[in-house]
């Protein structure tokens, strides 16, 4: 998240800062020996098929071998392998996210619609053909991302959808990423990891057909290749280190707000937290409660670093230049604690995804017990772009049935245009229709 210039510049005097980031450069950047090293991987599979995915699988994820598809066997019995209330935890989330998924879809309608007589124009919403979903599993496996990704792709009636993910130490996969997947709908899972996955899947290696679109999140390694990846492939976004931001008034409890500050922060090093507030005695009282919980923090070597180096409290004159501020930096998450967190939910517009009130917290969305995605724009995405949804695995694909009574009504006009553009094919194709009639 970082302050536009410009807008500062306009609201000069209207804001102070209690704290400013440690680290003066965004949160994440393009590493040149990242770029370079995933376009040498790339280029290899692309070369040289499975083999050099083996190779990449055994250098980089301590693959030992064997066949890197799940068995249906190992998929169908993965949740018996969880603890119980895991496993409980897991199909809750998995059924809301596919819930809200289906109400989404519910609302994106095929329709027709008759522009004057004889000219009928419509769009027909069709899924993509093939999906591949990257899951991580490293030090924090993300175990609702299959919710996100293959269930969602599901819910917008995606016929296949194929699911990566990096081996654990014991060789074979997270059980709890697993299950996810499996519940979420998952065609088929295989135990690899990285850009070799992403590859695979694009270029069609893994005994399947080519994917169309690969979504989910990953390491800078995996967000560069999607970055490469994109237009051999569609891809869902280009995600950095996870955001959040905080918009709250003198009526936020310090210690919520601090601990929903670090929630996010624990997610990396990198991770940007913003605290942004009309009220300079709560941005006092958060600075110092987040202190006083990363002392007990488990995460503490993740989470204060984070703090530290990317985050900030700004306390800004009123709600208005609080707005200003918070549209400007565009989080990819916005927690509104106010008095009146209608006034502020009508006005913001960037953001990609908002949580309204001291009961709202957006690791609710990260387990995927709201039901909302939590695949989103990071790094000012949000201005101009959304999150991952069922809209996103749909193509609204147009159409038109024109009749012959509707010549007149087209074709001079087509034919003025053409010729005024020398373009005489364009024309002819008019003209010959309006002779016809």
């Amino acid at each position: 998240m970082l302050s536009s210039p410009e807008v500062l510049a306009s609201l000069s005097g209207r804001f102070t800062r209690l704290k400013t980031p440690g680290v003066d450069a965004p949160a994440a950047q393009r590493d040149p020996a990242v770029v370079s090293r995933v376009s040498e991987i790339l280029l290899d599979i692309q070369r040289n098929g499975l083999d050099a995915v083996a190779r990449y699988a055994r250098e980089l994820d301590r693959w030992e071998g064997g066949g890197f598809e799940l068995t249906a066997e190992t998929i169908r019995t993965s949740g018996d392998r969880l603890d119980p209330a895991l496993r409980e935890a897991i199909e809750l989330g998995s059924e809301r996210t596919q819930a809200f998924a289906r109400e989404q879809r519910a609302h994106l309608g095929d329709f027709e619609v008759e522009l004057a007589p004889g000219l009928r124009t419509g769009v027909r919403y069709v899924p993509v053909s093939r999906v591949g979903a990257y899951l991580p599993a490293g030090r924090f496996p993300l175990t609702a991302s299959a919710f996100m990704t293959v269930g969602v792709a599901k819910a917008a009636g995606v016929p296949t959808v194929v699911a990566c993910t990096p081996p654990q130490p014991s060789g074979g996969a997270n059980d709890a990423v697993v299950y996810a997947a499996h519940l979420s709908g998952a065609d088929r899972i295989y135990v690899l990891g990285g850009v070799q996955a992403l590859a695979a899947m694009a270029y069609g290696l893994l005994d399947e057909l080519p994917v169309d679109m690969i979504v989910g999140a990953g390491n800078a390694f995996v967000a560069e290749a999607k970055r490469q990846l994109f237009g051999t492939v569609a891809i869902d976004l280009l995600a950095g280190p996870s955001e959040v931001a905080v918009l709250a008034d003198g009526t936020a409890d310090p210690v919520l707000v601090a601990a929903d500050l670090l929630g996010q922060a624990e997610h990396g090093p990198n991770s940007p937290a913003a605290l942004v507030t009309t009220s300079a005695e709560l941005g006092a009282a958060v600075a110092e409660e987040v202190e006083r919980q990363l002392a007990d923090l488990s995460t503490a070597e993740i989470a204060g670093p984070a703090w530290r180096d990317y985050g900030s409290i700004t306390i800004a004159e009123d709600a208005d230049t609080a707005i200003a501020l918070m549209d400007d930096l565009a989080p990819e998450h916005l927690e509104v604690l106010t008095a009146d967190d209608d006034y502020f939910h009508d006005r913001l517009r960037n953001y990609g995804s908002i949580f309204l009130g001291p009961w709202s917290t957006v690791a609710y969305s990260d387990k995927g017990m709201a039901g909302t995605n939590h695949v989103l724009p990071t790094a000012g995405g949000a201005k101009h772009s959304a999150g991952l949804s069922v809209s996103r695995f749909l193509k609204p694909l147009t159409y038109q049935r024109i009749a012959r009574e509707a010549t007149p009504l087209l074709a001079p006009a087509v034919e003025t245009i053409s010729n005024s553009e020398a373009m005489a094919a364009h024309a002819a194709t008019a003209r010959l229709r309006r002779e016809r009639l």
